[in-house]
């Protein structure tokens, strides 16, 4: 799955207060980009079923190993939804492409520049 990036939490050891309207609008664009994960993860299983060249027991390894692997970046990027972690969390999100450039515009600067700074330690 190309588009999933890895990323530790630990890379960051302190995090920037949110502001409340930030962590506002956190909150309201959270089920959306887990809902565009999971439809992103859903589309790249339904190619490996697609793919008839491959055996079935091959497919189903490749679905498993899709599976751990988005499972995992779906709980670092989405589970345990605290103010603490917002900008983190966000910068994780921000770098799975899972928030338009009109959705990152509504945060303030300051977040805005977090997020930015925070996901292009995920492109490494």
């Amino acid at each position: 799955m190309p588009w999933l990036i890895s990323f530790s939490l630990d890379v960051v050891h302190t995090s920037p207060d949110i502001q409340e309207s930030d962590w506002k609008l956190f909150r309201e664009l959270h089920p959306i980009a887990v809902n565009r994960y999971c439809q992103r993860f859903l589309e790249d299983v339904g190619r490996v079923v697609a793919a008839g060249s491959k055996t079935p027991h091959d497919r189903y390894g490749e679905i498993y190993s899709l599976v751990r692997q988005a499972t995992k970046q779906l709980a670092q990027a989405f589970d345990d939804k605290r103010r603490s972690t917002a900008v983190v969390q966000l910068a994780i999100i921000h770098s799975h492409g899972l928030i338009t450039d009109d959705e990152l515009s509504r945060f303030s600067s300051e977040t805005r520049e977090a997020i930015t700074q925070l996901s292009h330690l995920t492109k490494r």
